[in-house]
């Protein structure tokens, strides 16, 4: 055993001062710690007289000059058949101070804290009692968007005057100056980013698409329920002789999940909100722990909610985006009962299952391609009675999770003319690197069976070259029209 950061030796009783001031130095540091007395400092036990006396000494003595108090635990141990005391501690109280002065462990010494040090201590013990939101922006040259600022204050049917006296009213200038609740909502540039993917498999091994947003607590709400309808799967009821669009995901559930996160996430961590589509699953992933008092066994069933954000939760409360009861996890419940949460590394995660991943039995139809983007919502197909309840499922699904523009580019050359190798490829979509067209058009496709090899056991041959799948096929049918492409070199090659 040796000394540390969180473990100290001392030779004697002679040393119990020292020892105490170690005892504040280690709280201070790990919050807990041992403290030995009958060892030297190269962890030889030397051991020392330990009676009752002894050790109701110690106790006294931590009582008496620890602050805030802390209750070690203060034992004999025979170490080598020597008697030893151990004072085990812990404590959460931060600052400590021993003697009336704090210190700070430093490796195995103990360093006395200056004012400034002790105060920043202070502040990061009650962040956690201070909502981000409400604390000052740092940079005094901010100044809001006062069209932002305008459109929200008709939305939340509040006179308008001019943008500082409306944030003053909103409780977001204060004492001249603004709070951070003002800045994600109303910066110029905006002040938040949303990062959204689709991936190929169940991991995040191989990535179909990826799209990341900057803007505004608003518009990323927004951005964010668009990309999560574009990538999963619409089917259809029939409402009298109207047509009405049922997401495989109940709209409301997964649209409550994205402004949850917006509203609670811990905006002190530097990490974005992340929209995750998985074949299997839609993730809402926001950086932030649940608060202090809420487990995820709790969630499901708490009475009470807390806001990690309370400026920011009021904001969205007056256009009618939450309420103030805080009904955001029951009403994800109750319109997605399968949705699941989890925390992982400091992420809380709401994950929305896609129901052809439980065996959902749904009709196959194509999928269309977006020239100037992602894809979109698949196409549906009428179906040939009405349907007097909701569905629970789509009525229709495209052949495999959604797929790109960048592959439907790619399963439409083949659709023409295979099989294809990498140079004509590269050629006809105008790449340059080789790396863009493995990464962004051919892994894609390949992962998800939708072209294959036709020299499958040497995939890395010169002579390779690309062939559709059936299952491509049905995608090539209604990929982008040729008229996308500015050159087909690869009509004039040879068919060898």
């Amino acid at each position: 055993m040796n000394e540390s950061e969180s473990i100290e030796f001392k030779k004697s009783l002679a040393e119990l001062g020292e020892g105490l001031n170690s005892m504040a130095a280690i709280l201070n540091k790990h919050s807990a710690g041992e403290l030995w007395f009958g060892i030297k400092n190269d962890g030889t036990p030397v051991g020392m007289d330990v009676t009752e006396t002894t050790l109701r000494k110690v106790s006294q003595s931590i009582a008496a000059h620890i602050e805030p108090k802390i209750f070690p635990e203060v034992s004999n141990v025979l170490l080598s058949g020597k008697s030893c005391i151990r004072v085990s501690f812990s404590g959460s109280e931060k600052p400590y101070y021993s003697h009336g002065r704090a210190y700070m462990r430093v490796a195995d010494e103990d360093r006395q804290l200056s004012a400034k040090e002790i105060e920043s201590i202070i502040l990061r013990k009650n962040r956690s009692h201070r909502g981000w939101d409400s604390e000052p922006i740092p940079d005094a040259s901010f100044k809001p968007d006062a069209a932002k600022v305008r459109a929200y204050v008709r939305k939340a049917g509040l006179p308008w005057t001019n943008a500082p006296t409306a944030l003053q009213s909103l409780g977001l200038h204060v004492d001249g100056h603004y709070l951070n609740a003002a800045r994600v909502f109303f910066a110029k540039p905006p002040a938040l980013a949303l990062r959204c993917a689709v991936f190929a498999t169940s991991t995040t091994a191989t990535i179909i698409d990826q799209h990341d947003f900057d803007g505004d607590i608003l518009t990323l709400i927004e951005e964010a329920e668009k990309y999560i309808l574009k990538n999963i799967r619409i089917g259809m009821k029939l409402d009298g002789l109207a047509r009405v669009d049922v997401p495989e995901i109940d709209r409301e559930a997964f649209r409550e999940a994205i402004i949850n996160a917006f509203c609670h996430r811990d905006y002190r961590d530097p990490d974005e909100i992340r929209i995750a589509i998985f074949p299997d699953r839609v993730e809402v992933r926001n950086p932030g722990r649940l608060m202090e008092g809420v487990t995820l066994r709790t969630l499901k069933t708490a009475k009470v909610s807390r806001r990690r954000n309370p400026l920011i939760a009021d904001l969205l409360r007056r256009i009618h985006l939450i309420e103030a009861w805080g009904r955001g996890i029951p009403l994800i419940i109750e319109k997605a009962p399968q949705a699941r949460f989890s925390e992982i590394a400091g992420v809380f995660i709401t994950e929305f299952p896609r129901p052809q991943a439980a065996g959902d039995s749904v009709k196959k139809s194509q999928p269309r391609f977006d020239v100037t983007g992602p894809v979109t919502a698949p196409v549906t197909a009428p179906v040939t009675a009405p349907v007097t309840a909701p569905v629970t499922a789509p009525v229709t699904a495209p052949v495999t999770a959604p797929v790109s523009d960048y592959v439907g580019k790619l399963l439409y050359l083949l659709g023409q003319r295979e099989p294809l190798g990498n140079e004509d490829i590269r050629s006809a979509l105008e790449l340059k690197s080789r790396r863009r067209l493995r990464e962004t058009y051919l892994s894609p496709a390949l992962s998800a069976g939708l072209i294959q090899y036709t020299i499958p056991d040497k995939p890395n041959s010169r002579l390779q070259k690309y062939r559709l799948t059936e299952k491509g096929r049905e995608f090539a049918a209604t990929a982008l029209p040729s008229s996308f492409f500015k050159a087909e070199p690869w009509r004039t090659k040879s068919r060898d």
